[in-house]
């Protein structure tokens, strides 16, 4: 592969404390040097923009196999570049699940095919998803699995849950967990003062925050466990686990885009596209979940994209079913919403898209150190547009952020030292 210097950009990179201007040589795929490149190569300008390591969402949903029509490998990985994304976890709630040896094989090659973003599989916790006896958990890390999960539905068994927590410890995977608890949930936004206004069912913080408490336990019984709490939605959440963390219970914990930037408040517009789950939550929950980022209670920023066909959420309400995309949103609302404001810093920011996602699915990337992959994301901060579900690379279109008018976005995305998208 020839070589390349990107010239001129500002340069940040959280897990070496980097933010200058710098050049950036690649040499065979890998990151060559960071500082004043002299020599002599092919150039890509980068004046004006910010150059990271390629940024990382450990949560994500591609709906092949079983649903192509909403979203295929080749198409989520083209969004996903597209959103400046080079690499992405898939989640194993597929049609059928991603529960053997053989499922994790056919997503890899179905990305190797792609040729796009690196798509990581996560396969289930629990033999089709059932959360009934455990997945062939060690056949699914010889065949490349990078953690586990059954997202989408907690694991409402905890001996289930705890001998999963013991097998992802001997294997040396996360457990990535969907916490909820079923019979406190059953509703279908955020039980709150909006859910008594609207006549909706209403999902109690504590359907989450219960299987926050139990996990933790279970997880701090557990010699070698590494616990990952996704998609955490409520001030209770935080509190439960900045308090794990600080008597040194193993676990990390990332937050959605739209529950940083978006209220229960919202869903006054009955308009499906705000209907995921966990739900949008209270003000004050969207606070409490700002500042655990920003101090690093939580670790992580993903998009939680979960694509559906634009018949299946032209329904009522109480009908749609749950889930929303972002993965080619993700950066302009983090840009519009929480950094320019003051909210997040860029080193903020970015540490939760690349060091720390990358040290909790324990990957090569998530820096711009030398010798490692030439994993790459060029943003220009100051680029002004407007969000349009419709000319997105992926297959579905349910956005909430469609319309947005927002700042910045991926001007170019290199993984390996390749150019995979560029604006």
């Amino acid at each position: 592969m020839a070589e390349l210097v990107i010239r001129g950009g500002r340069v940040i990179d959280p897990a070496q404390g980097l933010d200058q201007r710098a050049d950036v040589l690649i040499e065979k795929g890998r990151i060559a040097a960071v500082g004043r490149v002299t020599k002599r190569a092919r150039t890509l300008d980068a004046r004006g923009l910010i150059v990271a390591p390629g940024l990382i969402d450990l949560h994500v949903h591609f709906r092949e196999p079983g649903n192509e029509r909403e979203e295929t490998i080749a198409s989520g990985a083209a969004a996903a570049v597209a959103g400046g994304f080079t690499t992405v976890a898939v989640m194993p709630n597929t049609d059928p699940p991603v529960d053997d040896e053989p499922s994790v094989a056919f997503q890899l090659r179905q990305a190797e095919a792609a040729g796009l973003a690196r798509v990581l599989v996560v396969g289930a916790i629990s033999a089709g998803r059932k959360g009934e006896r455990l997945a062939e958990m060690g056949q699914m890390a010889r065949a490349g699995a990078v953690a586990f999960s059954d997202d989408g539905d907690g694991v409402q068994n905890p001996r289930l849950m705890r001998t999963a927590l013991q097998y992802a410890a001997m294997l040396g995977k996360p457990l990535i967990a969907h916490c909820e608890d079923k019979a406190l949930a059953g509703g279908v936004m955020h039980a709150g003062l909006w859910s008594v206004k609207l006549g909706l069912g209403g999902i109690p913080a504590a359907a989450e925050e219960v299987m926050v408490v139990r996990d933790l336990i279970l997880a701090e019984a557990t010699a070698g466990a590494r616990l990952h709490v996704t998609h955490a939605s409520t001030a209770g959440t935080v509190r439960l686990i900045r308090d794990a963390k600080a008597r040194g219970v193993p676990v990390t914990a990332d937050v959605a885009i739209h529950h940083l930037v978006l209220t229960d408040e919202a869903v006054q517009s009955f308009d499906t596209h705000l209907k995921m789950n966990p739900p949008l939550r209270s003000d004050a929950d969207v606070a409490a979940l700002r500042a655990a980022l920003a101090d690093g209670t939580l670790d992580c920023l993903v998009s939680d994209h979960a694509p559906h066909a634009a018949e299946k959420k032209a329904v009522e309400f109480k009908a749609a079913p749950f889930g929303v995309i972002g993965l080619e949103t993700l950066l302009p609302v983090l840009v519009t919403r929480l950094i320019e404001p003051g909210i997040l810093t860029w080193p903020q920011a970015l540490a939760a898209l690349t060091c720390n996602p990358a040290r909790i699915l324990g990957l090569e990337t998530g820096t711009l150190a030398a010798g490692r992959p030439a994993d790459i994301t060029l943003i220009d901060p100051e680029a002004e547009w407007t969000i349009d579900a419709a000319a997105f690379r992926s297959r579905s279109r349910n956005c909430p952020f469609h319309g947005w008018k927002v700042r910045g976005r991926a001007a170019a995305t290199l993984v390996g030292g390749a150019v995979k998208f560029r604006a």
